[in-house]
């Protein structure tokens, strides 16, 4: 949560680089497609995360405005979250060259039309959002046995808008 557009929601793929995760990471990689391109989560240009985390969009991108947020903030907070999650030992540091992750991001397309976004709030909440999906993948969080007591008291956000017929 924090102001329009600043939502996150990244999806995490982990695992062994020499396994099927390596493998999907490669293709991924030398696999581009026009509007979705797959880039490494870096600190900045030349500064690439362990474990290596390739950004898959969401969101077909269009827009210049929308590749800077996305390839500039966006990026940094979550390759910043990678690195917390190591820090936290939700990734073991000993395993940090032996994992890949594939990740992919959410970012609000309406973005480009916010002319004053706050790209502090953006990174932090993307930055969290990244570790906190991490620890969760890493902890089998939640476990299949709270997804079966708790499934019929959760109702998606996006589910209920249009129940309430806000979209």
């Amino acid at each position: 949560g924090g102001p329009a557009g600043t939502a996150a929601e990244p999806e995490v793929i982990i695992g062994e680089l020499d396994g099927p995760v390596g493998t999907a990471l490669a293709t991924l990689t030398g696999d581009q497609v026009q509007g979705h391109t797959r880039v490494f989560a870096l600190l900045n240009t030349d500064i690439q995360v362990r474990p290596v985390t390739l950004m898959v969009s969401k969101v077909t991108v269009k827009n210049s405005r929308y590749t800077n947020i996305l390839m500039g903030t966006v990026q940094a907070a979550i390759a910043n979250g990678v690195l917390d999650a190591v820090r936290a030992g939700d990734i073991p540091k000993e395993k940090a060259n032996d994992l890949g992750i594939i990740c992919s991001v959410w970012l609000n397309p309406g973005v480009i039309k916010d002319d004053n976004l706050d790209h502090r709030i953006l990174f932090d909440i993307h930055r969290k959002a990244m570790a906190l999906a991490i620890h969760k993948a890493m902890t089998d969080t939640p476990d299949i046995d709270w997804l079966l007591e708790n499934q019929d008291k959760i109702t998606h956000k996006y589910f209920q808008m249009g129940l309430d017929g806000k979209i």
